[in-house]
């Protein structure tokens, strides 16, 4: 689960981060109240959405040209104009594709004068089986070109777990970053901090980018990204209420009420699959056939027929699904509850795309009887190979 900047930096400041003041808003009149408050002389106007690149972005409504969606504001009136034309317009940007998202909430801040920007992150490192820093002094570019151009200039630094950060730790990231005078000593402590904050609130990611050197050497937490692993968050009740379905996909939000693992992407095949392994394996064959999955989704092993019934119709729900492919290999799930699920919900929504269904396993027989008298439009096939060429043929075939 993802949170708002506004909402990490409040959490942040909760464990004792350095963070600038802020205020929330989601009106013009709220941004005018707070800016007054905050009190100036500069402010930084801020779009809440879940995608990075937001200063780099641009307004849909207001054409190629339009600023970002982070913006410095040197008077009031100056705060209240940028709210006007920010709010309710649709931002664009590296992460949101395209179609954008509707930009419902500012965040008002104060200024900050800023010497150097950093880049600081915790992460699980499943290498080493640890959370991890990741640490650069090329603050407020996409990590990964960073990595990619130079990758010299990145710490990636292990905490053991039963020590926590040490003064080593913190010293090594305070060199990495080339922290001198106040700066180093806060650093020491940030660390701690921040490592505190991960682990109690069970984080998946924490990013500071950037994470700045102010003029008169402090070190403050310009930007926050915060993501939760969404297996802890029965712990956290308090972080499940930060959560804002506006900015989740409808089709994610549908799966999470019958426990579907369901994950939207960019391609034309809908997958249902059971087991994670199975579904990764689903998508990468997709892949080498020439075409692109429309999504992960992993029914379990012991799916109930209403829930095989629900997922169907997430994938039909999707408008860029061009063929479905239903692999399923029945140990504990049972091939018959998979064809009953199917041909429910075709039944009930119809079936205007290819379908392909490759069963194995459990009740093999008698799910591939259910669904060769169903009636339904569906080819079968032998094993995943088969399935998976038949579906990119049929889809390539309907272009």
């Amino acid at each position: 689960m993802n949170i708002h900047e506004y909402q990490a930096k409040g959490l942040l400041k909760e464990f004792g981060a350095p963070v600038s003041r802020g205020i929330a808003v989601f009106s013009a009149d709220e941004a005018e109240k707070a800016a007054r408050e905050l009190g100036g002389p500069l402010w930084v106007v801020k779009s809440q959405i879940h995608a990075g690149g937001r200063g780099k972005g641009r307004f849909k409504e207001l054409g190629e040209d339009s600023a970002g969606g982070v913006r410095l504001s040197r008077s009031v009136e100056e705060v209240v104009a940028n709210a006007r034309e920010m709010l309710g317009a649709t931002l664009v940007t590296k992460q949101t594709g395209q179609a954008g998202k509707q930009v419902n909430r500012l965040y008002i801040e104060d200024g900050s004068d800023i010497d150097r920007e950093l880049y600081l992150s915790l992460l699980v490192d499943r290498t080493v089986g640890r959370v991890a820093f990741v640490a650069s002094t090329e603050g407020g570019m996409d990590i990964e070109t960073v990595a990619a151009e130079t990758p010299e200039k990145i710490l990636t630094l292990p905490i053991d777990p039963d020590g926590g950060v040490t003064e080593a730790d913190a010293g090594r990231l305070a060199e990495s970053l080339k922290l001198s005078g106040p700066a180093r000593d806060e650093m020491t402590e940030l660390a701690g901090t921040l490592y505190k904050a991960f682990t109690e609130k069970d984080m998946s990611l924490l990013e500071i980018n950037p994470l700045i050197v102010t003029d008169d050497g402090h070190i403050r937490v310009l930007d926050a990204k915060v993501s939760f692993d969404n297996n802890a968050l029965f712990r956290h009740p308090e972080i499940v209420e930060l959560r804002d379905e506006t900015e989740e996909d409808e089709k994610e939000i549908e799966a999470s009420k019958y426990d579907l693992a369901y994950i939207a992407l960019d391609g034309t095949i809908g997958c249902m699959v059971n087991g994670a392994g199975l579904a990764m394996a689903t998508m990468d064959i997709i892949k080498l056939y020439g075409e692109e999955p429309a999504n992960f989704l992993d029914v379990g092993g012991g799916a109930s027929k209403e829930k095989v019934t629900a997922a169907f119709k997430i994938i039909t729900a999707d408008p860029s699904v061009k063929g479905i492919l239903v692999n399923i290999f029945g140990g504990i799930m049972r091939c018959d509850t998979i064809a009953e699920g199917v041909v429910a919900a075709v039944r009930e929504v119809g079936l205007k795309v290819p379908l392909v269904v490759r069963l194995e396993g459990t009740k093999v027989a008698e799910g591939k009887k259910i669904l060769n008298e169903s009636g339904l439009d569906v080819t079968s096939a032998d094993d995943l190979d088969d399935a998976a060429q038949k579906i990119v043929n049929a889809v390539k075939g309907a272009r």
